[in-house]
């Protein structure tokens, strides 16, 4: 049987996710509704704009659906999506769905004109990994059972907790597939 991974597509880039699966021969589905989610293996929650990504959730009628969902399959977030990830975020219009317990830091290294790129090291590779932070939020208040993957300058920029993994940065927007490689073993 072929595994299906859902992106949920409400906004943000999750097209791009769409084509990094498509390079490995993954198929995947666009969710905008909660029953899309059925026969999916996996979700990624990308990245956007996280007030109003949190506000479609809430609109679609998605939030106890994924939370369900995830409490059974593995979930990818991705700088906004790792937003939705955690427990706490710092602005009270995002209402996050819980999924790894942590606080999330809205832009946390700046604002869109502050974006860049920069060579990490991720712990499950031996080869440096070439991150674009775009707005990137912060990780903050990790629970003894998360794992740090990744560090830029000493803070967490990749957990893993169980088979959820959080990014503050864009591995859709490379040409390098390690990471969406390395989640889909959870898948």
């Amino acid at each position: 049987m072929k595994k299906i991974v859902g992106i949920l597509a409400l906004q943000g880039a999750y097209h791009k996710h769409s084509e990094m699966l498509s390079r490995l021969k993954v198929e995947s589905r666009f969710i905008r509704k909660p029953d899309e989610l059925n026969g999916c293996a996996g979700l990624i929650l990308p990245g956007g704009e996280s007030t109003t990504i949190s506000l479609l959730i809430q609109e679609y009628g998605l939030h106890e659906p994924i939370k369900k969902f995830a409490a059974e399959h593995p979930v990818m977030g991705v700088c906004a999506g790792m937003i939705m990830m955690a427990t706490e975020v710092d602005d009270a219009r995002v209402k996050p769905l819980g999924l790894i317990p942590f606080k999330a830091l809205r832009n946390y290294y700046g604002r869109q004109v502050y974006s860049f790129s920069v060579e990490i090291k991720l712990r499950f590779d031996d080869r440096n990994y070439r991150a674009p932070l775009i707005r990137a939020p912060g990780i903050q208040n990790l629970s003894a059972e998360t794992k740090v993957l990744a560090t830029y300058e000493d803070v967490p920029v990749m957990i893993k907790n169980d088979n959820h993994i959080a990014l503050s940065f864009h591995p859709e927007l490379t040409d390098d597939s390690r990471i969406h490689q390395y989640w889909l073993r959870d898948v």
